[in-house]
């Protein structure tokens, strides 16, 4: 496949191991391409969420880097050092978006599957050339077998699911003994004033940059919402505990705005 729209199409996945040959390969409720603009809303019903990541696709990334005043790309470089790969370690990017993270990974030396619910994000991720191995796929329902990946990682993912810890335990599962866990989620800000400030720029300053830079701002109207409704940095960890995973950490970033969670899959 070329990854070009009109050369999406379902395919048989053989759930051994992760996917091979380049092209984009599709799994579960995803991928389904919507005619008319759709906004989720808190109940974070699948269809709907992938309906509006195609729809903000093509800027993604300008507008990313736009609302987070250029922090994105530090974000990004802390969530790869977190990770410690190490070169041929098989790795799941999972909400890979347009593939920014998962070419990070592959630089590293990483053999990296990339797996997303939208369609229209991973058509973006394809044209960037280091992105190989892409499957549209729902996160709480995996397409691999257990224990086939050495690390995991989502990035600003993991608040877009229903259930969050049915994602975690899925991850755990495709996760060999001994492998890493990173998360990096948008979190809360540790000082009071800067919290004050923050929640401001999101509720107001945010949608309307959202208007001037995104394709479909309705989305960033979302994106404020869930971050105001996610559970702070200790609520994480405990969930990520619960989930299965040991030796859960939390390290924050911009003050608490991001924060990452790294933890090991138990023997």
């Amino acid at each position: 496949m070329d990854g070009s729209p009109h050369s999406l199409r379902r395919t048989a996945f053989d759930a051994t191991t992760p996917a091979r040959g380049g092209g984009i390969a599709h799994h579960g409720s995803g991928g389904q391409w919507h005619d008319r603009p759709v906004a989720a809303d808190l109940t974070k019903r699948p269809g709907e969420v992938a309906a509006m990541f195609d729809r903000v696709a093509r800027r993604y990334d300008l507008t990313n880097t736009v609302l987070s005043l250029g922090r994105d790309r530090r974000w990004r470089r802390a969530t790869l050092a977190a990770l410690c790969i190490i070169p041929g370690d098989r790795v799941l990017d999972l909400a890979a978006g347009t593939g920014a993270s998962t070419v990070a990974l592959a630089d590293c030396g990483a053999d990296v599957v990339a797996v997303d619910i939208s369609a229209g994000m991973l058509i973006e991720a394809r044209g960037r050339g280091a992105v190989r191995d892409a499957i549209v796929g729902d996160g709480e329902h995996l397409p691999f077998a257990d224990g086939v990946f050495d690390a995991v990682t989502i990035s600003f993912g993991l608040r877009n699911v229903a259930d969050s810890p049915a994602v975690l335990r899925e991850l755990a599962r495709v996760t060999r003994p001994g492998g890493r866990l990173v998360v990096c989620e948008f979190s809360r800000p540790i000082w009071g004033p800067w919290r004050a400030v923050y929640l401001g720029y999101l509720m107001r300053a945010l949608p309307v940059l959202a208007r001037v830079v995104s394709s479909h701002s309705e989305a960033y109207t979302y994106l404020a919402e869930t971050i105001r409704a996610w559970p702070d940095q200790r609520e994480l960890a405990r969930i990520v505990a619960e989930a299965g995973w040991t030796s859960v950490g939390f390290r924050n970033l911009s003050g608490g705005i991001v924060a990452l969670h790294r933890a090991v899959r138990p023997a």
